[in-house]
């Protein structure tokens, strides 16, 4: 299936999308309200989820590099990576919201 990485790479994926759920769900509360109360927890949710996408991007670079991996792990690869520059826009995006005001 994999090599030494896949485990740790599949486990902080799953971590990684459930808090950026947690994050889009807090961002929508923030656009509900558009608040300086909401501003924060939004932004903070961001951030914790990009974190943890930028870990599991790591994993998927180090199988990358470790070329043992089927097409279904390369298809997962490529999401995260591409996940990380998203989540990189939506945190600019907020705080962009947040220095316009």
């Amino acid at each position: 299936m994999g090599n030494a990485a896949t485990g740790f790479f599949v486990t902080f994926a799953l971590i990684a999308g459930v808090v950026g759920a947690a994050s889009a769900i807090s961002g929508i509360n923030h656009i509900r309200s558009w608040t300086a109360d909401s501003l924060p927890s939004a932004a903070a949710a961001a951030t914790v989820a990009w974190t943890l996408t930028l870990l599991a991007m790591g994993f998927a670079c180090k199988e990358i590099e470790l070329r043992i991996r089927n097409a279904r792990l390369r298809t997962l690869e490529a999401f995260l990576i591409i996940l990380s520059a998203t989540q990189l826009l939506y945190i600019a995006a907020i705080h962009s919201a947040a220095s316009r005001r």
